[in-house]
């Protein structure tokens, strides 16, 4: 694998700089260090070696949400009991066609079930993006070898951690990680999980570090640091990814150089860790630039899958066994300013799905590109300068023949140029199918990169491995706000904050906050 490191960094040019605002409870605030945004640690207090545990009660049902309560911050905790969906909403002309056939024999399954969990704490459901967009706040639902669930969610006291079981009840106290800033990946064990976060740290940025901290049968087991001062750099967001292969960890994130070639300036980071929290060989110290985009597959031999969102050479590229990609394939070039693609890709756009073949899919927020070519201005001969095809974002999906190729043309399942499309989601659906899911805002107004709108819905679409529809777009009443997980079964459950969402407008002060959350269930 090679250990990549650019000879040359640089500093984002465009002149717009508004920070995010601050979240309640400590947690992240912007910091547009270097020319780019990513979160801070409001305050990084000293992070103990412990966690806590804390219980609270479990409403169940086995329904899905018909019309969730509480818009704009007023969340809604009451169960709901009848298992309808929204009816389906008019939606955008896609690019490709829906066969009828397929459509009519598929479009009444794809209505996610639900049971409700109360939380232990306020859970602040909103994060403030890039110019202030509204952003759910990340959680990652995993899956344990023996079925059993994990969901990881923020709150004040640090990150929580709550047990299911198999049918998405709560099965005991919430494990508090104390000194967790952020949920950047999670991996559920039979006997406990292990959480990538950010923790306090003393460095010249006074920032975050990345951490892997493990926890077996309700103690902490290791915590050990993947940034710091011996490697120059620190993490104040993650936009992370961390997988599993059963033997080894593989933890892909942002990263802020602290000192050394990459003083000031934002790249990415690739680590592999041990079942007991040692470091290992393999990965990078630094990688993509401004990297506003991560996905990683874990790999059972052979450097792990992964996929970034790389500012300087303005695209969407295979970064599999290499840090930075200047000979990377590339997936899709896109103009990738912050706001303008990327985000917070793990949370917001995009998942990285294998096939039984080999082959891999991805689907992210897209903006196209009218024309790219190398940046003349830049010295380095790196830079290129892409010219978006279309102001606001369509759903695009790209397939892989395997974990070092480049795609053929991405395929685009949304087209209409006033639709403002987030939050999207790729996932395996049975044995031969993708589900595809996003968020759209029609009446969208776009401006440096974001996109205000009404909220329209949350649609669900299948396609199979060759981008051809699978069902017409269902319109659901469900959130898909986070990591999924798959279950042994192909059952697919997400846990999201049971309210309406809005984007009419920026998010200026603190986050709403949620008391429960549900916990979806949809089966193939």
């Amino acid at each position: 694998m090679t250990n990549a490191r650019r000879t040359t960094s640089h500093r984002r040019r465009e002149p717009r700089r508004i920070a995010r605002k601050p979240l309640a409870g400590s947690l992240a605030v912007a910091a547009l260090l270097g020319g780019a945004w990513y979160a801070t640690a409001a305050t990084d207090s000293g992070s103990s070696g412990s966690g806590t545990s804390t219980a609270a009660g479990t409403t169940t049902t086995s329904a899905s949400p018909s019309n969730d309560a509480g818009t704009d911050g007023s969340a809604s905790t009451a169960a709901t009991t009848t298992p309808t969906a929204s009816p389906a909403k008019s939606t955008p002309k896609a690019v490709a066609k829906t066969p009828a056939a397929a459509a009519k024999t598929v479009t009444g399954t794809l209505t996610p079930t639900s049971t409700t969990v109360a939380l232990a704490a306020k859970f602040p459901y909103l994060t403030a993006g890039y110019n202030n967009t509204r952003q759910w706040t990340r959680t990652t639902t995993a899956v344990a070898p023996n079925g059993t669930l994990r969901v990881a969610w923020p709150a004040a006291d640090g990150v929580h951690v709550t047990p299911l079981n198999t049918a998405g009840v709560r099965s005991g106290a919430d494990t508090v990680v104390k000194g967790a800033k952020e949920v950047g990946g999670l991996v559920a064990h039979n006997d406990g999980f292990a959480l990538l976060t950010r923790v306090a740290d003393t460095n010249k940025w006074k920032e975050t570090a990345a951490a892997i901290i493990r926890y077996t049968n309700g103690r902490q087991t290791f915590r050990t640091k993947l940034t710091g001062t011996a490697s120059n750099d620190t993490s104040p967001g993650l936009d992370g990814q961390l997988t599993w292969n059963g033997s080894k960890y593989g933890a892909y994130f942002v990263v802020h150089g602290a000192g050394g070639f990459a003083d000031g300036h934002f790249g990415d980071k690739l680590a592999y860790i041990s079942a007991k929290g040692a470091k290992l060989s393999g990965g990078w110290s630094w990688g993509c630039s401004h990297n506003e985009g991560i996905a990683l597959h874990a790999e059972t031999t052979g450097a792990f899958t992964s996929l970034c969102f790389d500012d300087w050479r303005s695209g969407l590229f295979v970064s599999t066994g290499i840090g930075a990609p200047d000979v990377a394939p590339v997936v899709q070039r896109e103009q990738c300013w912050a706001g303008y693609c990327g985000g917070t890709f793990p949370g917001r756009t995009g998942d990285l799905v294998k096939s039984a073949s080999g082959r891999y899919a991805t689907a992210f927020a897209s903006r196209g590109a009218a024309s790219a070519k190398k940046n003349s201005a830049d010295s380095s001969g790196r830079g290129w300068t892409v010219t978006p095809k279309t102001s606001t974002h369509q759903v695009a999906v790209a397939f892989m023949a395997n974990r070092n190729s480049g795609p053929g043309k991405a395929i685009y399942l949304t087209s209409a140029a006033g639709t403002e499309n987030v939050n999207v989601h790729i996932a395996p659906y049975g044995k031969d199918r993708l589900l595809v899911s996003w968020e759209s805002l029609k009446g969208a107004k776009c401006a440096a990169g974001t996109c205000t709108g009404t909220f329209t819905g949350t649609h669900l679409r299948l396609i199979d491995w060759n981008g051809k529809f699978q069902s017409a777009d269902k319109v659901v009443s469900a959130r898909i706000t986070g990591d999924m997980a798959v279950l042994k079964n192909g059952t697919l459950t997400w846990a999201y904050a049971p309210v309406t969402p809005t984007y009419a407008s920026p998010l200026t002060g603190a986050s709403p906050t949620a008391t429960s959350l549900r916990i979806a269930r949809l089966t193939p």
